[in-house]
């Protein structure tokens, strides 16, 4: 029987939260990022602070948001169900090392530049792209791309959202749909342009394939960061002018 079968939820832990629970932390995402962007850019609009790069307040924001959703998650386990945050999300070191699991983020982000290269997404003028060109706000972006972007991104989706899907679904299916929500993330950020939200679910879909065979979120988001890297690389290699 391959790894794609077999009964609905083969991870490695019991399930023990509800689609109730998906929905009221999904209902506080927004308020959430609504005071995230507020602590952040009220002060440094009322101090009249201009930082060297604007990536910084941006990310500052979008850090405040992670930590603070993340801490709701970690609150919501630990008084409702009274279990531990970090085992319930699997998070553990994988068997096949961590090397293994970043070499198969590369691996992927290579595959689904390939894939790209085939679909030619269009090419659409990102703030990400902007921020890039400003040196000061180089080193904050990829340090970012790397550590809490996967880190947030995997304990959301691989290992809150994914097993709760798999405990109704089939393995393959719960993959597939997580990745989709992951992909729908993006969605403002490539103009809902289908060609690359395709892209993000394959790299989604090789995250979740991660997640079940490793049984580890770790693996997931260790593997997210060097995808990840590959692709903020790529963006700073200058693009010929047409």
């Amino acid at each position: 029987m391959s790894n794609w079968e077999g009964p609905p939820a083969p991870l490695k832990y019991t399930v023990f939260w509800t689609y109730a629970d998906a929905l009221l932390l999904g209902a506080l995402s927004f308020p959430l990022l609504l005071v995230s962007v507020g602590l952040i850019g009220i002060p440094t609009w009322l101090l009249g602070w201009k930082p060297p790069g604007r990536a910084i307040p941006l990310l500052a924001s979008q850090f405040l948001f992670y930590l603070l959703w993340l801490a709701a998650l970690y609150l919501w386990l630990k008084t409702h169900y009274r279990r531990p945050f970090w085992r319930a999300m699997a998070w553990e070191r994988p068997e096949k090392g961590w090397a293994n699991c970043f070499a198969w983020g590369i691996v992927t982000a290579l595959a689904v530049m390939t894939v790209g290269g085939i679909l030619r997404p269009p090419q659409i003028d990102m703030p990400l792209t902007e921020l890039l060109r400003e040196r000061a706000s180089l080193v904050w972006v990829g340090a970012f791309a790397v550590t809490l972007g996967p880190l947030w991104e995997e304990l959301a989706f691989r290992g809150f959202l994914m097993p709760l899907l798999a405990r109704s679904l089939k393995v393959a299916p719960a993959i597939l749909l997580t990745a989709m929500v992951f992909a729908g993330l993006h969605g403002p950020e490539y103009a809902w342009s289908w060609k690359h939200l395709a892209l993000i679910t394959v790299a989604g879909v090789a995250f979740g394939w991660m997640r079940h065979n490793s049984g580890s979120t770790a693996a997931a988001t260790v593997m997210h960061a060097g995808y990840n890297l590959v692709f903020f690389l790529g963006m700073l290699i200058p693009r010929p002018v047409p």
